[in-house]
């Protein structure tokens, strides 16, 4: 186990499953006092009955929709009422879309943006002063999708690539004041964000995942956010899969594209005729 968050807060959205219950577990475990958002209550109880009997009893849930910016306020309002402050915010709620841009609707483009993006920024800017003033950290939850393109996930890649150029930019506005900015970027991770995607009709997707190599197990990736968070990183990619998309967007970015093509257009490019 790595560096501990004894007596730090720390509000995990979209906390009732994958990584955000396993953020939980491990924030748990070094000692963090655990504010837990999610809208799903089953997915939060679950959560709950999971930590260890200590950190259960200190824990604090909150039904919260991220989407909606007053519905951010009220809830981070509760937080600090409860535990005097906060010192770490982990915005990890997050929805996907699995289709071709020509047949995503501007509707799921504008869903996927409200959770991945305006979620984000709303309970950034709700928990921002708290943060600040205990010169604490934010993390936020990108993807490959954040800095390379990802076929059949147009709005999801639109959404993650707006994360950066939002909080790269905050970043940048807190230089000097001991507060931090996180971006993390996973490859595929164990979660059920793929079977939960929309499709481009805004229904459910429902399709096995069209994923290439090994996904990461959320147990994995909430470890290494925990020693990012310890090291104050700017960016963490925590998987050899997303190392290579990084740098080989960045170096070749058209064999890039024709990897990628290769190895996840398949389930989409083909349909399409």
């Amino acid at each position: 186990m790595g560096k501990t968050f004894t007596h730090q807060v720390v509000v995990i959205t979209g906390a009732g499953g994958g990584i955000g219950r396993a953020l939980a577990l491990a924030l748990s475990g070094r000692g963090a006092r655990l504010a837990l958002l999610d809208r799903d209550l089953d997915g939060l109880a679950g959560t709950i009955d999971a930590l260890p009997a200590a950190a259960r009893e200190d824990a604090g849930t909150w039904a919260c929709d991220v989407t909606v910016a007053q519905q951010c306020d009220d809830v981070i309002a509760g937080v600090i009422a409860r535990f005097g402050g906060i010192d770490i915010l982990i915005n990890n709620a997050g929805i996907s879309q699995h289709s071709l841009t020509s047949d995503t609707s501007l509707d799921v483009l504008r869903r996927v943006m409200n959770v991945n993006f305006y979620g984000s920024v709303h309970c950034t800017l709700a928990a921002l002063p708290s943060i600040r003033a205990r010169r604490g950290m934010i993390a936020v939850m990108s993807s490959v999708a954040g800095f390379a393109p990802l076929v059949g996930r147009s709005a999801y890649a639109a959404s993650k690539h707006a994360l950066h150029g939002w909080f790269d930019t905050l970043r940048s506005e807190l230089r000097g004041t001991g507060t931090g900015v996180m971006l993390v970027c996973p490859s595929f991770v164990r979660t059920d964000i793929d079977r939960h995607a929309l499709s481009g009709d805004g229904g459910q997707a429902l399709k096995d995942k069209p994923l290439v190599g090994d996904l990461a197990a959320p147990e994995a990736i909430a470890e290494a956010i925990c020693d990012g968070l310890a090291r104050r990183e700017r960016q963490l990619v925590p998987t050899k899969m997303a190392w290579s998309a990084l740098w080989l967007n960045r170096i070749a970015p058209s064999l890039y594209e024709r990897v990628m093509l290769k190895k996840q257009g398949a389930a989409y490019i083909k349909k399409s005729g």
